[in-house]
């Protein structure tokens, strides 16, 4: 479900004609829809509303603090991975208590700012940064919160790049390991157990995995109570799966109904950390046609966005509907729609069946919220995109397009 609908042949994100964004903010520009996330984010919560649970929105997906500031506003608390990401959650002074921060590489710095910040937990992935978590603690004079991160050696049947839950990942404590890792943690006078963390991959889309993971993991906190180990929360990660072709995700009822039976006597807490499921289809990547090249092999639409504003079909080779904005009656041609990055890798779509296109046609990117303008770079010293939040018939500019002058701000000629 989103809310990006024609109406009378043209494109419209909830109320707001897309050619009014295009003409008012140029492109390529991210446009993002306010109801498409606030109903993804009460899917989620209404689907846990039997259950004690916090909601910590997967800050990666979409790192944009008027983004942020909705999702705060919705109750969310958050999933961090640096301190960058730390910062901006309290830039919108989000409740320190309902931030978890996961990410197998925390320096020293970060472990000391989240500290000091007074975050919920830690998700500790080795036994070399709980050490370390220990020592800034006591720096500190301070107690440290812990989730163990365990990898419960799962296949999440997504892509390669984004299973994160099986024993050649880098990601948690192999399984057969982590009792240990806890019998240690128990030890550091300056760290406190409070959890388990899984996370088994991105775009999930059947409950089947989670059920593996949750059973393992039910087992191993029961046989932690005979080390005297009590659990208080349990982090099942995120990953839920959306739409972008012909996917048949499990809804948030769905996997909500199959895993609870699982959860139901652990007496314990649950973390939720969805990112894609809430702000994937909520949002699109709006573009203007340059030129249509015509090929013996190949016709090209090559269009003002490129791989640096949304590399996911180049890193991934995945796939997002890419539709005309205003619907035409042209006969219909096959395109590959590419953009002006000096690469063959850049492509948005490749074989796409649209109306006759030409300069200055605009097309939406569908399914381009997550994991979209927060992987995007300046490589060819391109200047990032500008971003949109459309709340019903207003729009209101979140990020202004970079200049020139932003590209080399940091940078310095010696004499």
């Amino acid at each position: 479900m989103d809310y990006f609908n024609y109406k009378k042949n043209t494109l419209y994100a909830e109320d707001v004609d897309l050619n009014i964004l295009a003409e008012k903010y140029g492109t390529p520009l991210y446009v993002y829809s306010l109801k498409t996330m606030t109903e993804h984010y009460k899917k989620i919560e209404s689907a846990f509303s039997d259950i004690d649970k916090i909601i910590c929105y997967s800050v990666k997906a979409n790192s944009n603090i008027g983004i942020l500031n909705e999702m705060k506003k919705l109750g969310s608390g958050f999933d961090i991975v640096s301190g960058g990401e730390l910062y901006r959650v309290l830039k919108i002074n989000a409740n320190p208590k309902k931030i978890v921060y996961a990410g197998v590489g925390k320096t020293k710095q970060e472990i000391e700012y989240a500290l000091k910040s007074n975050i919920l937990m830690f998700n500790v992935e080795s036994i070399n940064e709980l050490k370390i978590i220990d020592l800034v603690s006591k720096k500190l004079k301070k107690k440290a919160a812990v989730a163990i991160r365990i990898n419960p050696d799962v296949n999440a049947s997504t892509h390669e790049y984004i299973t994160t839950g099986k024993k050649e990942n880098k990601f948690g404590i192999d399984i057969v390991l982590a009792f240990n890792i806890f019998r240690i943690a128990k030890k550091l006078k300056h760290i406190d157990i409070k959890g388990i963390h899984i996370h088994i991959g991105s775009q999930i889309t059947t409950v089947v995995p989670y059920i593996d993971a949750i059973v393992k993991i039910t087992k191993f906190i029961k046989d932690l109570t005979t080390e005297d180990i009590i659990i208080e929360y349990l982090n099942i990660g995120g990953g839920l799966g959306v739409i972008y072709n012909e996917e048949k995700p499990a809804t948030a009822d769905e996997f909500a109904y199959a895993i609870k039976p699982y959860l139901a006597n652990l007496n314990v807490k649950i973390i939720l950390e969805p990112g894609r499921f809430i702000v994937g289809n909520a949002g699109i990547l709006l573009t203007k046609v340059i030129y249509d090249k015509k090929g013996i092999k190949k016709n090209f639409l090559i269009v003002d966005a490129g791989m640096n504003d949304l590399i996911r079909p180049s890193l991934y080779g995945a796939f997002h509907k890419i539709i005309p904005v205003n619907l035409s009656a042209k006969e219909k041609m096959i395109y590959d729609i590419v953009g002006p990055i000096c690469e063959s890798g850049d492509f948005l779509g490749k074989e796409r069946t649209l109306s006759e296109s030409k300069e200055g046609d605009l097309l939406a990117i569908r399914s381009a919220g997550a994991y979209g303008f927060s992987m995007s770079s300046n490589y060819n010293s391109r200047l990032r995109c500008a971003e949109v939040l459309v709340k019903g018939n207003k729009h209101y500019l979140i990020r202004k397009r970079e200049t020139y002058e932003d590209l080399i701000k940091l940078e310095k000629i010696i004499e």
